[in-house]
């Protein structure tokens, strides 16, 4: 029998997974991947100053190639729950479409990827060329520091990085598939501190005014380019 992805997102919808609670969704992840012969180590990270994070890797086998799925369970607060259409964590269906928190972000892409990975196990009867893993996180949408870092860490101690990873952020433009990306940028933040001198208008000698320093400052910056960009990412851009 096929296995719907439909069905395991509403089972992950319903757990009201906000960071750093992972709520249930990795035991859901856990009670369909382990009965198909997966490997699966729980992660539990802390480091100071910050909530304490489970996360899950599971594997199907140990050869080459190895291909990993990599994702996170936890999503943001629902918010005002009276706005939503339907109840954030109740997973309705309604003309095709699924309503919840984190169908989109990412908890939809989990599915399918556990669906897919699971029904060509069953066709194949467990014989498959190489080896597939999950790696799936608790900590995205929080301080992401107890979360994928230290997963590949662990798998680098543990001789577990996977030779090709697929990441199932969405990242369409239109519609679901039309677009595969091979990375994302980075971000880098800056913090300048100008230090004026506080005085009056009729000693203007005797003051600093920090602004001009910092609008000439923002006139440089922002009238030479980062860099070139890449034949697949556009040029750094910068915002103040």
């Amino acid at each position: 029998m096929t296995l719907n992805p439909a069905g395991i997102l509403q089972s992950l919808i319903a757990c009201p997974s906000v960071t750093p609670q992972e709520a249930g969704s990795l035991g859901v992840l856990e009670d369909l991947l382990a009965p198909a012969g997966f490997v699966c180590t729980r992660l539990p990270f802390s480091d100071t100053g910050t909530p304490d994070v489970d996360n899950l890797y599971a594997r199907f086998g140990a050869g080459s190639p190895h291909l990993c799925f990599a994702g996170h369970a936890d999503v943001v607060p629902a918010g005002d729950e009276a706005a939503w259409r339907h109840p954030p964590f109740a997973a309705v269906i309604e003309d095709g479409i699924i309503y919840g928190r984190g169908a989109s972000d990412m908890k939809g892409s989990i599915a399918a990827f556990v669906a897919a990975a699971l029904n060509v196990i069953r066709k194949r009867e467990g014989k498959i060329n190489g080896s597939i893993s999950l790696l799936i996180t608790g900590d995205e949408e929080g301080p992401a520091i107890n979360g994928t870092r230290k997963m590949l860490e662990w798998l680098a101690q543990n001789g577990e990085i996977p030779d090709e990873c697929l990441v199932g952020e969405p990242t369409c433009s239109q519609h679901l598939g039309d677009t595969i990306k091979i990375g994302r940028r980075g971000s880098i933040t800056f913090e300048v501190t100008a230090t004026g001198v506080q005085g009056h208008a009729a000693y203007p000698h005797l003051a600093a005014n920090p602004i001009p320093v910092l609008a000439r400052l923002a006139d440089v910056l922002s009238s030479r380019p980062l860099d070139n960009g890449t034949e697949q990412f556009d040029p750094s851009t910068l915002a103040f």
